[in-house]
């Protein structure tokens, strides 16, 4: 264990059973470094399927190492709306569902996600060793030195009599970049009877981890008018770029402190001697309660039978709020003392704060469960080309896993 010293924490040996500072002294940094060298190095866009297959595989030959089955799961459909206002089907890639001794006592659920925010086209690709422990490359963070982590605490736990008493299920899927709309049965249902939840994404470059979050609803709301001459009948048209407008600012008034609209884009129209009769409002809504969300609805229908009315249109509204806020429960508050309890014990100081991002710790929140969804790596300038990984987290945040698992199988969250 004195190795640990180098690695960037410092473990208080009194405060470890001798089962738990075995454990920890199985994991190995540079093997972990490889591998995410190794997955950086792949192109997993969302977008790019023959990319995100590549990395599933990879993850499935890696994964395979642990007991239990792997399936690679199918996307649920997933309905997109086009600049024309049609509707079809947006394919997303396989997820990969390990599931782990499923009548051990105690249930536990870890997730990540193979996919990226850089498309094939994007001129992010490569990685770079700095000078300052960091590697900048496209998903060291976000989230490949997260699954590393993951994948390196459950051999460590499963090096232990304790593995016996857990029972887990991994899901790693393929568009949670995206909102994890063809994955969100998937993690609905492996969170069903678990007692807490690990997600993988980076904590914060000094380490604090996400508390409370906000939700988020998507929308694409298509307006048909009818075109007309703009200046010889122009009465005759029913314009729906104004009407759309008309929605977006009608919806803009259900601002308020626990709820941020953002009419994003509006599409249509063409020459300006057309009344135009197509128009595409796509908006985002931030709500902070589930009360927010209710009221957001009765907003949208609200403004949606006003504006349709007030200028003869037809209104088709598409999307939802697929990520419901995630409190701070009594579950989740007992989940992170335990968390911060054996970040404690690693010589690791853990705080964590409120933020305004989500991701799929929302959804398994919303099925009941606590999580704690940033227990990856640490790292920072996510989402773009600066997006960088402190390589001596993998080991820190991968012992930081594994004693927090073993403890909840001892104990429990009480």
């Amino acid at each position: 264990m004195a190795a640990r010293a180098d690695l960037g924490y410092q473990p208080r040996m009194n405060a470890l059973s001798s089962q738990e500072a075995a454990a920890i002294g199985t994991i190995d940094q540079s093997a972990m470094l490889t591998q995410v060298e190794r997955w950086a190095a792949i192109n997993s866009g969302t977008r790019n399927l023959d990319g995100v297959a590549r990395m599933a595989d990879e993850l499935a030959d890696a994964f395979a190492t642990l007991p239990g089955k792997i399936a690679m799961v199918d996307a649920d459909p997933v309905e997109s709306v086009g600049s024309d206002g049609g509707v079809s089907v947006l394919m997303h890639g396989r997820h990969l569902h390990l599931t782990v001794r499923p009548d051990a006592p105690v249930q536990m659920l870890l997730t990540g996600h193979m996919d990226t925010v850089y498309p094939v086209d994007h001129a992010f690709q490569t990685l770079t060793h700095r000078d300052d422990g960091t590697i900048n490359g496209p998903g060291t963070a976000d989230m490949k030195g997260g699954l590393a982590t993951m994948l390196a605490a459950l051999r460590a736990v499963e090096t232990t009599p304790l593995a016996a008493r857990l029972g887990y299920e991994v899901v790693i899927n393929s568009d949670e970049e995206t909102g994890s709309f063809s994955s969100a049965g998937l993690l609905a249902r492996a969170a069903r009877g678990k007692v807490a939840a690990l997600t993988y994404e980076p904590a914060l470059a000094d380490g604090t981890l996400a508390g409370a979050r906000g939700g988020t609803g998507n929308f694409s709301i298509v307006v048909r008018g009818r075109s007309a001459h703009a200046g010889r009948n122009p009465d005759d048209g029913r314009n729906a770029i104004l009407a759309a407008a008309d929605i977006a600012l009608r919806l803009a008034e259900a601002r308020g402190p626990r709820l941020s609209v953002n009419p994003a884009r509006i599409e249509g129209g063409g020459p300006n001697n057309v009344v135009p009769d197509l128009a595409i409002l796509r908006v985002n809504f931030r709500p902070a309660t589930l009360d927010e969300i209710e009221r957001a609805k009765a907003h949208i229908d609200a403004a949606v039978a006003m504006v349709a009315a007030k200028h003869d249109v037809a209104v088709e509204v598409h999307g939802g709020f697929n990520r419901p806020p995630k409190p701070i429960d009594a579950g989740a508050a007992a989940l992170f003392a335990a968390v911060k309890k054996a970040g404690g014990d690693l010589g690791v100081d853990i705080a964590w704060r409120d933020t305004g991002g989500v991701c799929d710790g929302n959804n398994i929140a919303a099925a009941g469960v606590p999580v704690v969804d940033t227990m990856g790596v640490r790292g920072g300038a996510i989402h773009s080309p600066d997006e960088f990984m402190i390589v001596d987290s993998l080991a820190e945040r991968a012992a930081l896993s594994t004693l927090t698992i073993m403890r909840i199988v001892q104990g429990g969250l009480a």
